[in-house]
C-alpha cells in the first residue's frame, strides 16, 4: 500500500533530517503497512468537552454497489479487512443496523492484543461495544452478539418499540437505549445517547439505510470509503440509501491510500 494524499513535498530543506526523507520514501513505497501505522493514519481527532465523532466505513464497487449477493465481503480484499479491523479497534462503539446484523452474521467485537496498549492509553475497554439500531427489534437475541459479548451489546430503538421484544432483549442482557419518541430511531439522538454513555469515538458500518439516515440528519463527521476495482451491475444498494438531502453535503479529502487498484479514502466534514 502507498499514500497518494496528502502529497508529501518532494523538496527537502537544509534542516530536514534523513529520518524525514526516510518517512517520505516509506509513504511512496508500495508495501504492507503495520497495524500501528494504520492506527496512526486513521486516528480519531482529539475529543474534549463532550465532543463526539461519527465515522462510517463502507466499500463500493466502481459501479456503485455496496454489496454482492447481499454481502460486502465479495467486493473487499485483505487490506480492506485490515483497515476494517483497525477502525473497529480504535472505536468506542460500532453502530450497525438490524438488517446488516442479520445479513452479515454479526458477532461480538473481540479484543486484539495489537491494540491493547493503545486502547488502555485512551481509557477504552478491551473491545468496542456493538450498538444495534432497530425499530421493530426483529432480532434473534439468542445469538452470541447478544448473549456472549466481551462488552455488553447495546440496542438503540424508539419509545414505541414492541414491549415484548424489549423484554426479550433485556432478558438476554442487552442494554436498551431509547432514541426516538415513536418506533423509529432519531439518528441525531442516537449519536447523543451513545456519547452520554462515554462512546464518543463512534463507527458505523451501515448498512446503507442506516448510513443514509445519518447523512440526512447531518451527524456524519467522516466517511472511510474503499473503492473496489470491480464491476457487478445488478441492482445492489449504494453505500447510503433512503430519503435524499435538499442540498448535497460536501466533504473534504483527508487521505487517500492505494493498493492493487483498491483506493482507501477518508473524507471529513468541512
Amino acid at each position: 500500500m502507498r499514500r497518494l494524499f496528502p502529497v508529501t513535498d518532494q523538496t527537502l530543506t537544509e534542516n530536514e533530517s534523513g529520518a524525514v526523507r526516510a518517512d517520505r520514501e516509506r509513504d511512496r513505497t508500495d508495501r504492507e503497512w503495520s497495524l500501528d501505522e494504520l492506527a496512526e493514519a486513521y486516528a480519531y481527532p482529539p475529543l474534549t468537552g463532550g465532543a463526539h465523532w461519527l465515522r462510517a466505513n463502507m466499500v463500493s464497487t466502481l459501479d456503485g454497489a455496496a454489496q454482492h449477493d447481499g454481502r460486502s465481503q465479495p467486493i473487499s480484499n485483505d487490506t480492506d479487512m485490515r483497515i476494517f479491523g483497525t477502525l473497529r479497534a480504535l472505536a468506542d462503539v460500532v453502530v450497525v443496523g438490524a438488517e446488516t446484523v442479520r445479513l452479515e452474521g454479526y458477532r461480538p467485537a473481540r479484543a486484539r492484543e495489537a491494540f491493547a496498549a493503545r486502547r488502555a492509553a485512551a481509557g477504552q475497554g478491551p473491545a468496542p461495544a456493538v450498538a444495534v439500531v432497530s425499530a421493530g427489534l426483529d432480532l434473534d437475541f439468542s445469538l452470541p452478539l447478544f448473549t456472549a459479548p466481551l462488552v455488553p451489546t447495546l440496542l438503540v430503538t424508539g419509545a414505541a418499540a414492541p414491549a415484548d421484544r424489549v423484554a426479550a432483549a433485556v432478558k438476554a442482557g442487552v442494554e436498551v437505549l431509547v432514541a426516538g419518541e415513536g418506533a423509529a430511531v432519531d439518528p441525531a439522538r442516537a449519536v447523543r445517547e451513545l456519547a452520554v454513555r462515554g462512546h464518543v469515538r463512534q463507527l458505523t458500518e451501515g448498512g446503507p439505510r442506516l448510513l443514509g439516515q445519518f447523512v440526512a440528519a447531518g451527524v456524519l463527521d467522516e466517511l472511510c470509503l474503499t473503492v473496489s476495482p470491480m464491476l457487478t451491475a445488478g441492482d445492489a444498494q449504494r453505500i447510503a440509501g433512503g430519503p435524499g438531502v435538499e442540498v448535497p453535503r460536501r466533504l473534504e479529502l483527508a487521505s487517500l491510500l492505494e493498493e492493487a487498484g483498491f483506493l482507501f479514502s477518508r473524507y471529513r466534514r468541512m
